[in-house]
């Protein structure tokens, strides 16, 4: 876990999308606030194949965190308690063989559990194994997980020309397994947010508006209900790249990204807030950063779990590139969804 880590260099841009050249048009120096939640990317392994994803999950992947470096995870919240969030991430990290010790050890350590669950991991299991997950919802309340679920649209034909068919109705399945739980329901305090991310080359309409919508045909159309619904724009790197390349349309997605850069939702990016743990323990600013193998560096040397310095983490540059144009396009886009007031 400690061999020495070659230093990456951010991806090469042109000119027209040079985002840091943007910040500076607006006069803009983005540094963190704080760092109040530690993301983890527990395993790159997922039952699922989507379109649209950063991380290139698949059954296939095989990268995961070892056990020394989910131990190292708990003992820097039991040394920083500024931490006061986890946020486990993946591919599906419920496929991690150590994802219910640490969900059980964080929140006996008082702190909050996000979890970014697809809702079809517990009816698939383990996609080698064949263990099975069905146990997750029940799982899930026991430790008032807070519960994050990609949702693409409330109507089947758009979840599945994005997730795989199928994937909608096991998604409705599961959220029906989760409000008889007692999670969306007010009153309980169990949260389950949905995610919304474009079918295609598209900025994301306004989140309200998109909440209002959800909101109403599911409780029409199947009787569930959620908290809160996150508006996610589609990142520019990896698997969706590709796509873009692939259909000519890469250039003209990033000149929507850049014509519609909004300084309010740039000053709220999630970089900010978080350090992102890779599945090696390597250190980054963000979960998408991550996927592109941009460190946060220590002198010459990438940041690690095993050289973690809160205060030097804390006063930090943060790495940005082109990518960065879709976090900051319109009203914003993060993990908690939009970034702009």
């Amino acid at each position: 876990m400690n061999a020495t880590i070659p230093i990456q260099l951010a991806p090469q841009e042109d000119e027209r999308h040079d985002f840091e050249a943007v910040l500076a048009r607006h006069q803009l120096k983005l540094t963190p606030l704080a760092i109040d939640t530690l993301q983890i990317n527990l395993t790159r392994m997922c039952n699922q194949v989507c379109r649209h994803c950063h991380v290139d999950s698949s059954p296939t992947r095989t990268e995961a965190l070892p056990r020394e470096g989910v131990e190292r995870c708990v003992a820097l919240l039991a040394q920083y308690p500024q931490i006061k969030n986890l946020d486990l991430t993946g591919g599906a990290p419920e496929l991690h063989d150590d994802f219910d010790w640490l969900v059980e050890t964080a929140v006996g350590m008082g702190r909050h559990v996000m979890v970014r669950h697809n809702l079809t991991v517990t009816f698939d299991g383990h996609p080698r194994t064949q263990a099975s997950k069905a146990y997750l919802p029940a799982f899930f309340a026991k430790h008032r997980c807070e519960v994050v679920s990609s949702l693409p649209y409330y109507q089947e034909f758009f979840t599945d020309a994005q997730r795989g068919n199928g994937v909608f109705q096991k998604s409705i399945q599961g959220l029906q397994q989760l409000n008889a739980l007692g999670y969306g329901v007010e009153g309980t305090g169990l949260k389950l947010n949905l995610v919304y991310n474009p079918v295609g080359p598209y900025l994301p309409a306004a989140q309200s508006t998109l909440e209002a919508d959800y909101k109403r045909e599911l409780q029409q159309r199947f009787g569930i209900v959620f908290n809160q619904l996150f508006t996610i724009t589609n990142m520019p790197i990896n698997r969706f790249k590709l796509h873009l390349k692939k259909s000519g349309q890469y250039d003209s997605y990033m000149d929507k990204l850049l014509g519609a850069f909004n300084p309010e939702a740039a000053r709220g990016v999630m970089c900010r807030n978080i350090i992102s743990v890779g599945h090696d323990g390597s250190l980054y600013d963000c979960d998408f950063n991550q996927m592109l193998e941009m460190r946060i560096m220590s002198g010459d040397q990438p940041a690690s779990l095993y050289n973690f310095d809160f205060d030097r983490w804390l006063h930090r540059d943060i790495r940005f590139a082109a990518h960065c144009l879709g976090c900051t396009a319109g009203a914003g886009s993060s993990c908690g969804g939009t970034t702009a007031a």
